[in-house]
């Protein structure tokens, strides 16, 4: 296996050599504080048990929704605020993803990561705002890019001087309405040097399969997340909800909390066996 960059994340290292699977999870968007709160407990509780890394993930705005009707988040205030929680109350690095340069300083001074957004990933102008003042980045490869492509993401942002980044698999683009994952991805990406993670979620996600909404085959989660540990990733990105079907974004895409006890040891068996 190629030996990438280890990147530091609050308490969690990933990448580097032979470092254990780390798990960034959380739900797609903060619906609330209360919600946030005790998906990120259970996540936490279920982690430690195992002795998992963890970065806890939410978003406190989905800019890029497919109707303009849709749940977007709290916003930056609100959001940012309960994210600070998150990190604070329960010891715990936080993930969020930003859309605008404007935002980027804000959400550094709170997020231990600084999430690029697929659609966004190939913005300049971001990426480098991001790297100067983001303690790590992890950059949401697009849909629309081929792996090897991601070369020149990466150094947009090593052009600032930071080099705590991370890359995210979620799929490629395959006709109108499908993702598909390209598992030859993972080692392809870690060539350039840097941990990549595979997004177990966004992968089955079906974009405008719900008419005004995305939709997804998130039975296939645990499939795609064994086979992202297979084929040697740092780390897999998996949106969760304690009742995914009312979930306010991309329920159809997500799994439900109560499978993870089960699925997270599977993926450090897997894990084990792939670096050792």
């Amino acid at each position: 296996m190629s030996l990438v960059r280890e990147i530091t994340v609050g308490n969690v290292s990933i990448g580097g050599h032979n470092k254990p699977l780390v798990l960034i999870a959380g739900p797609c968007v903060i619906e609330n504080e209360e919600l946030t709160l005790a998906i990120a407990r259970h996540l936490v509780r279920i982690c430690r048990q195992i002795e998992m890394p963890l970065i806890f993930k939410a978003s406190y705005d989905k800019a890029n929704r497919t109707s303009g009707k849709s749940f977007r988040g709290p916003g930056l205030d609100s959001g940012l605020a309960i994210l600070a929680k998150v990190k604070k109350d329960l010891k715990v690095p936080v993930i969020t993803d930003v859309h605008s340069v404007n935002d980027v300083a804000r959400v550094a001074a709170v997020a231990d990561v600084v999430q690029i957004p697929a659609f966004l990933c190939r913005q300049t102008d971001l990426l480098q705002a991001a790297g100067r003042e983001a303690k790590c980045i992890n950059i949401k490869k697009g849909q629309f890019l081929a792996p090897w492509d991601i070369k020149y993401v990466i150094e947009k942002i090593v052009s600032t001087g930071n080099q705590n980044i991370m890359v995210t698999e979620r799929g490629t683009s395959f006709g109108y309405n499908r993702l598909v994952a390209d598992m030859c991805g993972i080692p392809i990406m870690r060539e350039y040097g840097y941990p990549v993670v595979l997004d177990a979620t966004h992968s089955v996600q079906i974009p405008g399969g719900g008419g005004a909404s995305s939709g997804g085959i998130g039975n296939c989660i645990p499939f795609l997340a064994r086979a992202g540990a297979a084929c040697g990733c740092d780390g897999i990105f998996i949106e969760v909800h304690p009742n995914p079907d009312r979930a306010l974004s991309d329920g159809s895409n997500s799994l439900n909390l109560d499978v993870l006890s089960e699925l997270l040891p599977q993926l450090q068996q897997i894990d084990r066996v792939v670096k050792n």
